[in-house]
């Protein structure tokens, strides 16, 4: 099998990793987040509440990505910027995984995080490890995507770290759906649910409401040491290595493996 390539960047509030075995790909994939970012900071800074809001609301537009986390954030009730990330991810994913089609070699291998945000269609297993804050589980655990995971998008809300908005006290709310515009719309909704004094409750009340919305696969759910799962998980795998070291490594730790690291 083709050794697999990494390549990392940042603009602003994104951090960016992207993986293949296509280099053609992976750079397409960077334009592609530019082109969309660009419509998104034009089209945000006419239409403040679009920004603003922590609300669904029903806007058509021109332009795919201000649809897509529409048409999520219906979905999930949650306000469309906190679809963004994922709505990023894939739109990136969309566009590198036919990029060899001139020479009848489609992209096999395509992973795009932006943010925790993540997008995975894959023939060779990732290891994507679990950030939980404080948790006694922060990195202790991932988990093992394999092909008949995929396509699959996984999205992370949490209250105790990170720079988004969130509602609620879960450490972590990781979830698992058919895209990863919709896990990262879903892990807001079900993470903004997880809350008040009884611990046991309030996970409960957040895996309950994953039955409800359409294209979730599974959720995993932790808050003071204590976890919760339902529906359909990828494998579930111990990370290893020291907490601090795998943190300010993450392009080398967080996503275990042998890779050409593209500049």
């Amino acid at each position: 099998m083709e050794k697999l390539k990494k390549y990392h960047f940042s603009e602003k509030e994104s951090d960016i990793t992207i993986i293949s075995e296509s280099e053609k790909a992976i750079l397409r994939a960077k334009q592609e987040f530019y082109y969309h970012r660009n419509i998104l900071e034009k089209y945000v800074q006419k239409n403040n509440r679009f920004l603003t809001t922590f609300a669904p609301i029903k806007v058509k537009s021109e332009y795919k990505i201000i649809n897509l986390m529409v048409d999520v954030a219906l979905t999930c009730d949650v306000g469309p910027m906190a679809t963004v990330a994922g709505a990023l991810a894939d739109l990136m994913a969309e566009a590198m995984k036919f990029i060899d089609n001139i020479e009848l070699a489609p992209v096999k291998n395509v992973l795009i995080e932006n943010g925790g945000e993540i997008y995975i269609d894959t023939e060779h297993p990732m290891k994507i490890a679990l950030y939980a804050g404080q948790n006694e589980l922060n990195l202790n655990i991932g988990f093992l995507i394999e092909k008949k995971d995929c396509p699959i998008g996984i999205g992370t809300s949490s209250a105790t770290i990170g720079h988004a908005i969130s509602l609620g006290q879960a450490d972590a709310v990781t979830i698992f759906a058919e895209n990863a515009t919709l896990a990262d719309g879903a892990a807001t909704k079900i993470a903004n649910l997880v809350k008040g004094k009884d611990i046991e409750k309030s996970i409960m009340n957040g895996l309950d409401a994953v039955k409800d919305i359409t294209g979730v696969q599974g959720a995993f759910i932790s808050r003071e040491n204590r976890v919760g799962q339902i529906g359909k998980l990828p494998k579930m795998i111990k990370i290893e290595g020291e907490k601090q070291t795998v943190i300010e490594n993450k392009i080398e730790h967080l996503y275990p493996g042998d890779f050409d690291i593209l500049k």
